[in-house]
């Protein structure tokens, strides 16, 4: 078993994270545990792991042990203090807005988000919760849009598929100083590439379908406490939850309220998919960046493409905060093709890139965002977005970056 005490690398400490705890007939990855219940010989156990007073299970929806081993492993890539997994991408969102807002809280979010987020955040604005929307590229944006009733910031680190860079640091600095729970979703990064804890992040969102699980093989999203956010200023904390110390009183309320209530659980097959494919994640994506960046070099050279999008590129209006950032710009990037190119043509010519709507995948998928995962919000919404009809994006995959650039070269001479 590794020596907790001692620090390795990423992903040293991803690859044997689930050694750190005893683990069942000496197996290397966590069994995959299909029980939905949990037995107690002495029925005073059982009460005691229903009142929190003793470790346990009880029941599948709110826990389980090859659960449980993933979110350890996710609490130690985010250096967090705890995660709970939820069962899709979006349900990690869905699970702070049941737990942790109510009627009349006030939610700042950046306007440039994932087209899923963006519409959920329209739903919670009908429902009596005020959405402000704005430019979070800068943090004065933010500030102005602060109330005495904003309880959330609500930032993604690259924006999807823009890829606009929040002012990360400043509001997290902003958020502390206010007492605001400040989210950081961290999906178009992952945490090899960058941790929001860094910045000063309270919660930090993780598609686990992306970058972490990378296979495309297994739905899922974590949420984790970076331990930075003095709950005791979260007026929202019920009185239930205050009973053990304040450092655990979120995640308590978002388990109960959330994953209890609103049931949003994750599988255990799909724990263990996203847990083994999370120990290759560093090796991916430092393929997948460098292929990323070699992709956006040659079309933005390109006099077909007319725009491209990607903060590894010098022409990114954040390009210098991407650099002092991450370790690396991610695997996504979008472009716009000149006028005279046809977006679908141009992608039905592509013979490595799949048209398909995932991303963070080990094969290079790509897709026509205005027409498809954006198609909902409107031509309005799309434009106050910066999203071009032609935009077209781009999740590299791990194929050889030479086979990449031929590929999406070829259909530009096709043209």
């Amino acid at each position: 078993m590794p020596n907790d005490k001692k620090q390795y690398g990423f992903t040293t400490t991803t690859l044997h994270s689930d050694r750190s705890k005893p683990i069942e007939h000496g197996s290397l990855h966590k069994p995959i545990h299909t029980s939905v219940t949990f037995g107690y010989d002495d029925a005073r156990d059982l009460a005691a792991v229903f009142q929190g007073r003793q470790q346990g299970y009880r029941y599948g929806r709110q826990g389980n042990p090859t659960v449980s081993a993933l979110e350890d492993k996710i609490t130690r890539m985010e250096d967090g203090h705890a995660t709970i997994c939820f069962a899709t991408g979006m349900a990690a969102i869905g699970a702070v807005v049941q737990a942790l807002l109510r009627e009349g809280d006030h939610v700042v979010s950046s306007a440039f988000l994932f087209g899923n987020t963006n519409s959920l955040w329209q739903t919670v604005a009908g429902q009596g919760i005020d959405v402000a929307f704005v430019d979070a590229t800068d943090v004065a944006n933010v500030e102005a849009a602060l109330t005495p009733a904003t309880r959330i910031v609500f930032v993604e680190t690259i924006a999807n598929p823009r890829t606009q860079v929040a002012d990360l640091a400043r509001i997290g600095a902003l958020c502390q100083a206010r007492g605001i729970l400040y989210i950081v979703d961290n999906t178009m990064t992952s945490p090899y590439l960058f941790r929001p804890k860094a910045v000063g992040a309270s919660l930090v969102v993780n598609a686990l379908t992306k970058s972490i699980g990378g296979h495309g093989n297994a739905l899922g999203v974590s949420l984790t406490d970076t331990g930075l956010y003095d709950w005791t200023r979260y007026p929202n904390i019920f009185d239930n939850y205050k009973k053990a110390v304040p450092a655990q009183w979120g995640m308590a309320q978002v388990r109960a309220k959330a994953l209890r209530d609103f049931g949003a659980t994750l599988g255990p097959e799909a724990a263990h998919h996203l847990a083994v494919g999370s120990e290759t994640m560093a090796l991916r994506l430092e393929r997948e960046c460098a292929s990323a960046l070699a992709l956006a070099q040659m079309l933005e050279a390109d006099p077909r493409v007319a725009a491209v999008h990607y903060p590894g590129l010098a022409s990114h209006p954040q390009h210098a905060l991407a650099s002092t950032l991450f370790r690396a710009c991610g695997s996504l990037f979008s472009f716009e093709l000149d006028a005279a190119v046809d977006c679908f043509d141009y992608l039905n010519r592509l013979q490595l890139g799949v048209s398909a709507s995932n991303l963070g995948d080990t094969r290079t998928l790509v897709i026509p965002v205005a027409h498809t995962i954006f198609y909902e919000m409107g031509a309005q919404r799309r434009a106050s977005m910066g999203i071009a009809e032609s935009l077209i994006r781009v999740s590299v995959g791990i194929e050889d970056t030479q086979d990449l650039l031929d590929d999406f070269r070829q259909a530009l001479d096709a043209a």
